[in-house]
């Protein structure tokens, strides 16, 4: 007979105040859906950081005739060939270093020509003004400025440059949106709250005379509450719901068809259902947690019993 009661008084609250409720669940499913959406952009850029960094190498510079004219840091002239093996031998030893692979001059004039054939400089540039380099694999991407210090400067060397910086870059800017998705959805939780808590005393002032009555016959404070929190905690599921239904439906549009940016962009490697699936039971026990606590919290001090 109880839970008939409670349920019965869910329905009354939410059809009596049917403007405020849709306007909870709007909010909750949207803010919860950036929140979704925030840790699904972090999964993301934690495995493009994983992918990415796996594949990056430093390159040391080695100098030429047309470096030792022009560049300060071949005033000494083009790299000997002792030199060079100097500088492989050296690689070799470093625990850090994974894998060393020589590139010769021809070899860097037929990848530029396969990667850049169509500008205008390729048709004026030849094998002997490209640079030889080495290419290291190291097996801590993040050690790079122990190979910087060990090569840069030295005889030979024009420069040594790690890809991960260029890549930082990138990460950088993904993290900065990811954040300034979470400020969004920062700001639309309070506006979630602040209606739930709104919609609650709205409801409870409109059944004062009920409530009075159940106060006077002895009723228990949760058995006067439960209705009202229950009324916030189901607007918050089907909100959390929606939030789910976007989230599910943006991987199915945006990753695997419509944009179907899996396909396109073929250097990413995109995170998986799973990555989504696993948000899911967060998203929607916040859906129903949340507003709850708002609710109990509200009508502590609302009611006052």
């Amino acid at each position: 007979m109880r839970a008939q009661f409670v349920l019965s008084e869910i329905g009354v609250g939410l059809r009596r105040n049917l403007t405020m409720t849709f306007a909870v669940i709007v909010s909750v499913a949207l803010s919860l859906a950036l929140f979704g959406g925030s840790l699904l952009m972090s999964d993301q850029v934690s495995t493009m950081k994983g992918y990415w960094y796996d594949k990056v190498n430093v390159s040391i510079f080695l100098c030429n005739k047309s470096d030792a004219e022009s560049d300060p840091n071949c005033a000494k002239g083009a790299v000997t060939d002792d030199q060079k093996k100097q500088i492989e031998a050296d690689l070799k030893k470093m625990p850090i270093v994974q894998t060393v692979t020589y590139e010769s001059q021809d070899e860097a004039y037929k990848h530029y020509k396969e990667q850049f054939g169509d500008s205008p400089l390729a048709a004026s540039l030849t094998p002997d003004q490209m640079q030889e380099s080495y290419r290291i694999k190291l097996k801590d991407p993040e050690k790079y400025q122990v190979v910087a210090t060990a090569f840069d400067g030295r005889d030979g060397v024009q420069s040594v440059q790690d890809q991960k910086g260029i890549l930082d870059n990138l990460f950088g800017l993904l993290n900065g949106m990811n954040w300034a998705a979470r400020a969004v959805m920062a700001l639309m939780l309070v506006v979630a709250l602040m209606l739930i808590v709104n919609t609650v005393r709205v409801s409870a002032f409109s059944r004062r005379r009920e409530t009075g009555i159940m106060r006077l016959v002895g009723a228990s404070g949760f058995y006067i509450q439960a209705p009202f929190i229950a009324e916030a905690a189901v607007a918050g599921l089907i909100g959390g719901t929606l939030a789910c239904g976007f989230l599910l439906l943006a991987r199915y549009f945006i990753i695997d068809h419509g944009l179907a940016l899996s396909e396109k962009l073929n250097l990413i490697n995109f995170i998986g259902w799973d990555a989504v699936l696993t948000k899911l039971p967060l998203i929607l026990a916040t859906s129903l947690l949340m507003p709850a606590l708002a609710a109990f919290f509200a009508l502590r001090k609302y009611l006052k019993v």
